[in-house]
């Protein structure tokens, strides 16, 4: 157990947002409103688990380049924008999230619309500033095409088209595990391999952190559907039950409860065991994972 895990994380995270500010857009101009809106989306709280997993990811690969920070604010702005766009009504049609109301109750349907497109779009401008922070420019010009993979049709995106397909109907195993794989792990895989690569690691280390992060994908979204049922709006910050109410299969459907726990265990300690086999460690890392297991909202 890393014995002062709670106040490292408390102190990694409070950097974290310190660095988002930093890169945020001013709130000025004819066009305020979206910036506005974008920075309301962002700074909304949250875990900020795929900017955590990068850092840390590049940390146990020894190098912490300042070529890192665009990548871990870009990488949050496209996890806020994919929420945003989660929680519109052609989506979700959810009004809370994180306790506070969602973007598109604040600002307005359109303009949830192109916070979540304007947030995609400077996420990339964002990560295309490491360019200006590296003297490694083929590497960040490599982790701006994994960043792009995975967020796109072929990752992120692609996982939620299979997602709203789906809703409403049975959703075979195969089928759910892709729709996870990409809805929710494309992005983390992302954030664990471009940490690595900035962090020094070869290709064969960046390709295990992929898979390392795939299976902390499965964990993250597995509680999630656990979360869903048993936790309670006040705890969670957003609506529960949403998964019954849009009809969606989740794996506390298809296998029910007890056996969808047993899964966030198996995953996340075979992502551990593979982080175990490298020749370098990071045990703050290892923790963050394991937390996968009894985190509560």
């Amino acid at each position: 157990m890393f014995m002062n895990f709670k106040e490292e994380l408390n102190h990694k995270v409070g950097k974290i947002e310190e660095l988002l500010r930093e890169y945020l857009p001013e709130e000025a101009g004819f066009q305020r409103t979206i910036f506005e809106a974008m920075n309301y989306s962002v700074l909304a709280g949250g875990k900020r688990l795929r900017p955590l997993l990068m850092q840390e990811s590049g940390r146990l690969f020894g190098r912490e380049g300042k070529e890192l920070g665009p990548f871990m604010a870009a990488m949050e702005m496209i996890h806020s924008s994919s929420l945003v766009h989660d929680d519109l009504p052609a989506m979700d049609a959810d009004e809370y999230r994180r306790g506070r109301k969602t973007t598109w109750v604040v600002y307005g349907e359109d303009m949830g619309i192109l916070a979540g497109d304007g947030l995609m779009i400077y996420a990339f401008e964002t990560a295309s500033k490491a360019f200006e922070e590296t003297d490694r420019p083929d590497l960040v010009g490599a982790c701006i095409r994994i960043l792009a993979e995975k967020t796109g049709v072929y990752g992120m995106i692609g996982g939620q088209t299979v997602d709203v397909e789906l809703t409403g109907k049975p959703v075979p195993e195969e089928q759910l595990d892709f729709i996870y794989r990409l809805k929710t792990g494309a992005l983390l895989e992302a954030s664990m391999m471009i940490g690595a690569i900035l962090g020094g690691a070869d290709k064969e280390q960046a390709a295990l952190m992929g898979q390392v992060a795939s299976d902390v994908g499965l964990a993250f979204q597995i509680q999630d559907d656990i979360l869903d049922v048993t936790s309670t709006s006040e705890v969670l910050g957003k609506p529960v039950g949403s998964d019954e109410k849009n009809e969606k299969t989740t794996y506390v459907t298809l296998h029910g409860l007890s056996a969808a726990k047993k899964q966030v265990e198996f995953y996340s300690r075979r992502a551990v065991g593979a982080l175990k086999g490298l020749p370098v460690q990071n045990e703050f890392l290892n923790e963050l994972i394991l937390t996968l297991i009894t985190r509560e909202k």
